[in-house]
């Protein structure tokens, strides 16, 4: 093998690696919701995306989310959650609030309708 095969392998394995870790090992520490009154509270932004797509909150307290669709994108118009059972329609420019109270720790799933926008609420103890 000549010297510039093996630099073009030591590339693409490389670019192989970083896509690896990006895509599948690396995590996110995720954004507490703040605690106003005696509901957990936090507003995601929809946008190619949900910002903050990790949330942080406590069981047993209330929890809205507030989501605020930036997007006219048909995949972003509902969001699911899984484990919950519920899903809510985020028609485009206004903030719709999801309640829920989490009753044990662990992590709840949310999605986009085709499942391309994802995100997880962490609930801690």
């Amino acid at each position: 093998m000549t010297t510039t095969q093996w630099i073009v392998n030591l590339l693409g394995l490389t670019a192989v690696g970083w896509i690896v870790w990006y895509f599948w090992l690396q995590t996110k520490a995720g954004v507490a919701a703040s605690l106003m009154g005696d509901v957990q509270e936090i507003d995601i932004t929809v946008k190619g995306g949900y910002e903050p797509d990790v949330i942080v909150v406590k069981a047993g307290v209330p929890v809205r989310l507030n989501f605020t669709r930036m997007e006219s994108s048909m995949c972003s118009e509902v969001v699911s959650f899984d484990g919950l059972d519920r899903s809510a329609t985020l028609p485009e420019g206004h903030t719709v609030p999801v309640e829920f109270t989490p009753d044990a720790p662990g992590e709840i799933p949310f999605q986009c309708q085709m499942g391309m926008l994802r995100g997880k609420i962490v609930v801690t103890t």
